[in-house]
């Protein structure tokens, strides 16, 4: 046996060898623990429609974004001027990007434009006969408060579902405002959806000590009856500045009550917040300080003595899920905008299971018969090529572990057609084979032949296929990915089984063949 023929039936079993012990992860319940340190222990994954699980599509309501913007900017050129000793009253917000206000003295107009135009270049004003000053953001600023509304909303979610433990979610954004999430595996679709959903603004507020004051918000909560144990509702008339907010929080954990109250959430405050939550109990001792989470009052305890350390606790009726959701959802941070549902599927275990049963029985019974008819009608050439199509359906396999890629219903869809394209390759270089041997080509000499004459239409046909795939993947979503990701690995597959395995078998059985007989 000559050295190249030696080397090349090398590759073929060593790519063997290597996609067995790839798969083996996939077949095999458990494995043992030298196996882990040593071997590929990852299994083929299984996409949403496999192992059920929730997808859903959420829509960011980036005009709330750009509304929240401008409220934070009303209230820092509102601070700012009373700093620098300018007047200014009855601030508006006017639509979604437009704000205005009075200037109590003329005096201040020329103060107040240098202070606007130095610090405030995101903004313009608009003309106006009602002796109200009006601004307006820019159009570029309010398009990127949108994009960064979407990208912090996406880069959010991704931790909370990060947290929240599911295996191999799918978080990607689709569309302008939209984002998809699929999380395979859910059994609890609902709490998912209130975790991935909750906007988890976080404020603090002291409660008013007169509620008819000028500027108190009435806020509503949920106390427990000391003596009855029962939840009832309460109002709170709360001061309208926020005195801290969420973005100061360093760490949060949910936290089991003891002797029988519920479970709470210990809040970790960064060194700025420690200091303005150390000040805030020092001049405040005496009143009650509320926590208030999407516009809710969780808590409002009284304050007994400054509190240092940089530490505060949320209470409140919760379950140790809601505790630990709402421990996860304040580490995470808070969403820029709200987010809505606009499309949602829920795939049970069962059908999961179904569908990987009717998928794998399509596939089995279409290779079956495949095999059979290449038996059938190639007799000892068919043998070489049903073995090609077994190793480049162990190769495609093999290279969806290998990477962790994730496999579909449509991806299912995808291996069958990749069997029948290799056939396809088969045919063609088994029928030119034929046409040499009638010819009167010796078995070399046809072999060399078939191959070198039908490569060009197979390399055409699969290459065609493979950038169809390729634009598939890059412009597509969901099941469509699924489909051209195992379409584009079967096409490279094929080409290596079809081409050059298949090559190295029909050597290696006919290398001592010098006649112009052979079983095809």
């Amino acid at each position: 046996m000559d050295r190249g023929l030696l080397w090349r039936g090398v590759a073929v079993l060593a790519s063997v060898v290597i996609s067995l012990i790839v798969l083996v992860p996939s077949v095999v319940g458990e494995l043992p623990s030298w196996w882990k340190g040593v071997l590929p222990s990852e299994a083929i994954h299984l996409g949403l429609d496999l192992r059920g699980g929730i997808h859903m599509v959420l829509e960011v309501q980036v005009d709330r974004a750009v509304e929240n913007s401008v409220d934070l900017l009303m209230e820092q050129i509102r601070s700012e001027a009373r700093e620098e000793e300018i007047a200014t009253k009855d601030w508006r917000r006017e639509g979604m990007d437009e704000f205005s206000f009075l200037l109590v003295s003329r005096s201040r107009a020329d103060k107040l434009k240098d202070m606007l135009i130095d610090g405030y270049g995101n903004i313009e004003q608009l003309p106006s006969d009602d002796g109200r000053w009006h601004y307006r953001l820019l159009d570029t600023e309010v398009e990127g408060i949108r994009a960064f509304a979407v990208d912090q909303a996406l880069e959010t979610i991704r931790n909370r579902v990060d947290e929240f433990g599911v295996s191999e979610p799918t978080i990607q954004r689709t569309g302008a405002h939209s984002i998809l999430v699929q999380l395979p595996g859910v059994q609890d679709p609902e709490r998912a959806k209130r975790l991935i959903g909750r906007t988890a603004q976080l404020e603090f507020r002291l409660v008013a000590d007169d509620p008819s004051a000028p500027g108190v918000k009435i806020f509503t909560g949920t106390e427990v009856d000391g003596l009855t144990k029962m939840e009832r509702q309460v109002t709170y008339p709360l001061e309208k500045t926020v005195i801290m907010t969420g973005e100061v929080i360093s760490d949060a954990r949910h936290r089991p009550g003891q002797f029988g109250d519920p479970p709470y959430v210990s809040l970790t405050l960064n060194g700025r917040g420690a200091r303005l939550f150390e000040r805030i109990t020092a001049e405040n001792v005496g009143r009650r300080l509320a926590i208030i989470l999407d516009g809710k009052v969780q808590s409002a305890p009284v304050i007994r003595e400054r509190i240092g350390g940089g530490r505060a606790v949320i209470t409140g009726s919760f379950s140790l899920d809601e505790a630990r959701d709402l421990a996860i959802v304040l580490r995470a941070g808070a969403l820029p905008a709200p987010v809505v549902i606009a499309e949602e599927r829920t795939v049970g275990p069962s059908l999961g299971r179904d569908s990987i049963q009717s998928g794998t029985r399509s596939f089995v019974i279409g290779g079956v018969l495949v095999i059979v008819f290449m038996l059938a009608y190639y007799r000892f050439a068919g043998l070489i090529a049903d073995f090609a199509l077994v190793l480049n359906i162990l190769l495609l396999l093999a290279v969806l572990a290998g990477f962790q890629a994730t496999l579909t219903l449509p991806g299912i869809a995808g291996i069958v057609l990749t069997l029948g394209m290799a056939v396809d390759a088969n045919v063609l270089i088994n029928e030119r084979i034929r046409e040499e041997l009638r010819s009167g080509q010796t078995v070399h000499a046809a072999i060399d032949a078939g191959y070198s004459r039908a490569l060009p239409a197979i390399l055409d046909s699969n290459a065609t296929t493979f950038l169809a795939g390729l634009i598939l993947f890059q412009f597509g979503a969901g099941p469509i990915k699924g489909f051209a990701l195992t379409l584009c690995i079967g096409i490279a597959s094929t080409i290596y089984s079809a081409v050059f395995c298949s090559r190295v078998l029909h050597d290696l059985t006919t290398r001592g063949s010098v006649g112009s007989k052979m079983s095809i």
